[in-house]
């Protein structure tokens, strides 16, 4: 498909609309994300914010948070989205803004821009990862993104890890087991800076960045847990680059640490792993190029 294409990025705190051209992002706008988050608050608010683009689109794409399949999202945080159950969301953006419209959970989208014009061009078997306010994560194999019925299509934040920062669930006898992003996340990261004295996760990077024992102990082990899932799944699926998106994934010291962790796996198992190129605009140039076609 020729010409513009337009892309919305539903997120919790804000939603974004943009206009992307060969890749690049060529106009956008921005608005808060109307609370509380229902269905029927916040679409009607996201076709309001996208339509003056509208016009000089030939298609939309949009990404947001959740579980998606068959353009249907339901949500995996309902205290952030309340009510979005099998919500027809590709269906109603289409309607109002009469394009085609086609939807992916907005990590996936992420993953799908990274691949076509990020840190994952060239890459056929390609894991994007973002750690921010939780881990999330999309996959390129063989070339193609991968998408699940159920829409689980990498929930790399809800495989399980050892449960030591929050209770998790016993599981005998391999102890307590939690998911990933409840010890790894930015917000996880930031209830052990509260319980360590800092102030925020970014002060615990910061501090652990400069040589504090106590915070770096806490930040190698999130990054290690991370690499230890990215060699998981190249063992599982013979991913070959894993690109680190979100606000903790981009740091330099962050990625340090996570290569050094992939260290200690063997060879076979350890995929290069970069950061990502397009930073917060990975999902909105994600979303346009799959509304775009794919192959």
């Amino acid at each position: 498909m020729s010409g513009a294409l337009l892309s919305l990025d539903i997120g919790g705190t804000s939603m974004r609309a943009a206009l992307v051209e060969d890749g690049r992002i060529t106009a956008r706008v921005q608005a808060a994300t109307p609370k509380p988050s229902t269905p029927d608050a916040v679409i009607p608010a996201a076709l309001a914010l996208a339509a003056p683009l509208a016009a000089h689109a030939a298609a939309v794409g949009v990404a947001c948070a959740g579980a998606v399949a068959q353009g249907r999202v339901t949500a995996t945080a309902t205290h952030t989205f309340p009510g979005w159950i099998d919500v027809p969301l590709a269906e109603r953006v289409e309607h109002g803004l009469t394009l085609p419209c086609r939807a992916l959970n907005d990590a996936r989208a992420a993953a799908w821009g990274e691949a076509q014009v990020g840190a994952g061009r060239d890459t056929p078997d390609f894991m994007f990862v973002t750690v921010s306010t939780g881990v999330g994560a999309g996959l390129i194999l063989g070339g193609r993104l991968h998408l699940a019925g159920n829409g689980l299509d990498a929930e790399l934040g809800f495989v399980s890890v050892p449960a030591v920062w929050t209770p998790g669930v016993a599981v005998p006898p391999l102890g307590d087991l939690g998911p990933l992003e409840f010890e790894s996340s930015g917000t996880a990261l930031g209830r052990q800076a509260t319980a360590l004295g800092f102030a925020d996760a970014r002060a615990l990077c910061d501090a652990a960045e400069s040589g504090d024992v106590g915070a770096a102990a806490i930040y190698a082990r999130s990054a290690a847990m991370i690499a230890w899932k990215c060699a998981d799944v190249a063992a599982l699926l013979g991913i070959t680059r894993v690109a680190l998106g979100g606000s903790v994934g981009l740091r330099g010291g962050y990625l340090e640490r996570v290569r050094t962790a992939l260290t200690h796996f063997p060879e076979r198992y350890r995929p290069e792993v970069v950061h990502a190129q397009l930073g917060g605009d990975a999902g909105l140039i994600g979303a346009a190029l799959w509304a775009g076609g794919s192959p």
